[in-house]
């Protein structure tokens, strides 16, 4: 295992500081619609639970407690209809990004391996194959690499960021299989499953990776990623988890148990009550949608059309230009958003659209969108 950092991009937010300059010069100011960091309060009980658990003289356990392990194993049962989560195969991690970017590394990936990902998807998975020195391999579908022996992760991203695209029950199942055919793990990450907008994901529910109907009741090769940053605005606690085959996590967990990779206890404590909690995330999500509603509005009266976008935090937009043109297009008008290249060569035409900003600013990127033509 070896991290290849002269290996890595530019980080592609850096770009971005000319339109944000250019925005900053509206007579209003610049409305940021880049990044997708909560900005509404914590949740007053996931507060509470920190408190009360702040006296924490002692090293936490790297599996987390039992009464975490206990919570998420509910939740799946109770939102995502996994009924069958072993509390020995769920594990705690600093945030979902870090374990996205360290799980080639963890499990001892190189030259030689092929890790995959989304065609159009968030740049750490890439970023992720390479510090572990293998070859990230963007693809549209299982045909780009169904049958190749030197695939060992799959990466799914469902909802999907950037896009908001949802992976169904039947293509989920499919990438199970073919990653099983040639022993490949498959992660899946699925941070925004609880921000479904449209029809039938918002009645029936986003599937996950570990959802019956699509592994067959089996979590072998299989990890479900999850993060608690969008549903309950605990970014800044780096409250996330993993859980899935048994035999994986723990080879993960003796790993994470050498380097010191452990969650502190208060946010153990704090995310045993987001767990538990499903009126916080009903709330924010009321929220989200009215935000959605404006903005995909305005957006469409200003000349774009919304593609996917049918879950999660974003809009994915296009005028039928060039990324950056509509990026300096909205930059003239105040509001910064992130080109769809930042995604791949696929994003080339589209732009991410976040709705995670005050009600305020929101409504005022949507007059602006409205007025100034």
């Amino acid at each position: 295992m070896g991290l290849n950092a002269s290996a890595l991009p530019d980080f592609p937010w850096d770009s971005l500081t000319p339109f944000v300059e250019r925005a900053s010069a509206h007579p209003d100011g610049a409305i940021n619609l880049s990044v997708g960091t909560p900005v509404d309060p914590t949740p007053a009980v996931v507060r509470d639970a920190l408190v009360a658990a702040a006296d924490a003289s002692g090293y936490p356990a790297t599996h987390g407690t039992a009464a975490l392990r206990a919570a998420v194993v509910e939740w799946f049962a109770r939102r995502r209809g996994v009924a069958n989560v072993d509390p020995s195969s769920v594990l705690p991690t600093v945030g979902s990004k870090e374990f996205v970017g360290l799980l080639p590394s963890l499990l001892e990936l190189g030259p030689g391996d092929v890790v995959v990902h989304p065609a159009v998807a968030y740049p750490t998975y890439d970023v992720g194959a390479r510090l572990a020195g293998a070859m990230p391999l963007a693809a549209d579908g299982v045909a780009d690499w169904k049958g190749n022996a030197a695939v060992k992760l799959v990466w799914v991203n469902s909802p999907s960021n950037p896009t908001g695209a949802v992976a169904g029950v039947e293509e989920l199942r499919a990438i199970v299989e073919a990653a099983r055919a040639i022993g490949a793990v498959v992660a899946s990450d699925e941070c925004y499953a609880e921000l479904a907008w449209e029809e039938p994901w918002s009645s029936q529910g986003v599937p996950s990776i570990l959802d019956p109907r699509v592994c067959g009741g089996s979590h072998d090769g299989l990890l479900a990623v999850y993060s608690l940053s969008k549903q309950s605005n605990l970014a800044g606690y780096r409250a996330a988890f993993v859980a899935g085959d048994g035999a994986v996590v723990a080879r993960l967990l003796e790993v994470r148990k050498h380097i010191g990779m452990i969650m502190p206890a208060p946010v153990q404590a704090a995310m045993v009550a987001a767990l538990g909690d499903d009126a916080h995330v009903a709330e924010q999500r009321l929220v989200y949608g009215a935000r959605r509603e404006t903005l995909s509005g305005a957006l469409v009266a200003a000349g774009f059309s919304i593609d996917d976008s049918v879950a999660g935090l974003y809009l994915w937009a296009t005028r039928g230009e060039d990324a950056w043109a509509s990026v300096a297009w909205l930059a003239e008008r105040g509001i910064v958003v992130a080109p769809g290249s930042f995604y791949g060569p696929s994003g080339a035409k589209h732009v991410r659209v976040a709705l995670t900003a005050s009600d305020e600013h929101i409504d005022a990127a949507a007059l602006r969108l409205v007025n100034e033509q």
